[in-house]
């Protein structure tokens, strides 16, 4: 189904951490279209910053009209939305890309960082055994939200929480297996990922991260290198904005 771009209220807007924020919309055309994976454009009201932010969606209450955002202040397009209140409005678009295909008895959810937050819908919806696995540098996040859905376990690079390493050191330790793996997070840990995937013989499903100019497929600038070849662009690409952001993992080379 088509985006939409519309004027959108802010219904809350709150930090969860130092740099991390979480915002609900009253979006009812985005929440009723979208699902898990995808992402929706916000656009800055100073007119120098002429591209959108894309945003994953962390969050959808189709009965509710609502789409949740959880993004990081990382520059000046970010502190801006990071400032806006209850009652204000920003122009959204969305939803925009291709999101998970839930599939599988018993998955293995990992999320890292800011790729913790478009897992959450996904653990949700997924009604199968599922255990999550969150990777953080030292400080974590929505940790208390994802144990509503299924066994979490934490990954942090300084062991100040859980298993000191990363996500496959978390999976390793606690023996934990899956006939699918739903992962969003850096590359270096989708690298890692789509490794351990295909040693194990498990199927996965991989959310790249990729900066993104227009979000809508046409300015070719995030692309990634894929297997085979892409019938846009006719070479071994694929655009993480349109065809993406989630591939399985056999689909892609990180």
């Amino acid at each position: 189904m088509a985006a939409v771009k519309d004027s959108i209220k802010i219904l809350e807007n709150i930090a969860l951490t130092d740099d991390v924020f979480s915002m609900w919309l009253d979006a009812s055309t985005i929440a009723k279209k979208a699902i898990p994976g995808q992402f929706v454009n916000l656009f800055s009201k100073d007119h120098s910053m002429m591209l959108p932010r894309p945003i994953s969606i962390c969050e959808i209450d189709k009965l509710g009209g609502r789409i949740r955002l959880v993004f990081r202040v990382v520059g000046k397009g970010t502190k801006e939305f990071s400032l806006l209140k209850r009652g204000d409005s920003i122009e959204v678009m969305g939803p925009l890309g291709n999101g998970f295909s839930i599939e599988g008895k018993k998955a293995l959810i990992i999320g890292g960082g800011i790729g913790i937050p478009p897992l959450l819908q996904l653990s949700k919806d997924f009604a199968g055994e599922k255990h999550i696995v969150l990777g953080y540098r030292d400080t974590t996040f929505m940790e208390e939200d994802f144990r509503a859905y299924g066994n979490v376990y934490i990954s942090t690079e300084d062991g100040s929480r859980g298993v000191k390493g990363n996500v496959v050191n978390a999976i390793e330790e606690n023996n934990l297996d899956a006939d699918i793996i739903y992962a969003c997070g850096p590359t270096p840990m989708l690298k890692g990922l789509q490794q351990y995937a295909k040693e194990h013989n498990i199927k996965a499903q991989l959310s790249l991260e990729e900066r993104m100019a227009c979000g809508v497929g046409a300015c070719l600038g995030c692309v990634c290198k894929s297997r085979s070849v892409d019938d846009h662009s006719m070479v071994n690409n694929k655009r993480v904005c349109k065809e993406g952001p989630v591939f399985y993992g056999d689909e892609v080379e990180l």
